[in-house]
């Protein structure tokens, strides 16, 4: 199936089918109860999700918005289960997806203990740079999401961007 830029693929609370993207970005956002959106999870071609259910089936954690054009696969649950359940060695499938995201999750914590708010921004640009290039990820991200993803405020990112006089990735070298 063909999401394009802004659609959704599921929704905070609902279950449903496990999907696999093929290509694009989607962004995982969840809504507090006074709700203020959270963007929590950047999901990346190759991905599996969501990945709280691939074990188990759980309601969606979060609402999933494509931000650029994707290519999903759906899965449905019983057919997934089901597999899991004939195919044992499907286990270590998902314990590799699973270690794939962690090891992404690792780098995004190398991004937010970066001391300097320009590095967050800078290491931050150049990962998401290798999804999306030649786009921006201004392009993408509003300037509140890309506080939430590197925990800083709008405004010190609005500055950032300012003073680099531009939004392109490459305007945030990273500084060792």
């Amino acid at each position: 199936m063909l999401l394009h830029k802004g659609e959704t693929l599921f929704r905070q609370g609902e279950s449903g089918a496990l999907y696999h993207l093929r290509s694009g970005l989607l962004k995982i956002i969840r809504i507090h109860e006074d709700g203020h959106p959270l963007l929590i999870n950047i999901i990346v071609p190759d991905e599996m999700i969501p990945h709280h259910s691939l074990i188990t089936a759980q309601p969606y954690h979060g609402t999933a918005i494509a931000l650029t054009a994707c290519e999903v696969e759906p899965i449905p649950a019983s057919q997934w289960y089901n597999s899991l359940a004939e195919q044992p060695d499907k286990y270590r499938e998902i314990a590799l997806l699973l270690q794939n995201k962690l090891r992404m999750m690792q780098q995004r914590i190398d991004q937010l203990t970066q001391t300097a708010a320009a590095d967050r921004l800078a290491m931050l640009s150049k990962w998401f740079e290798h999804y999306i290039s030649p786009a921006s990820l201004t392009d993408l991200l509003t300037q509140d999401e890309i506080g939430q993803l590197i925990g800083l405020r709008r405004e010190t990112v609005n500055r950032l961007l300012k003073a680099a006089g531009e939004h392109s990735p490459s305007a945030f070298p990273a500084q060792h």
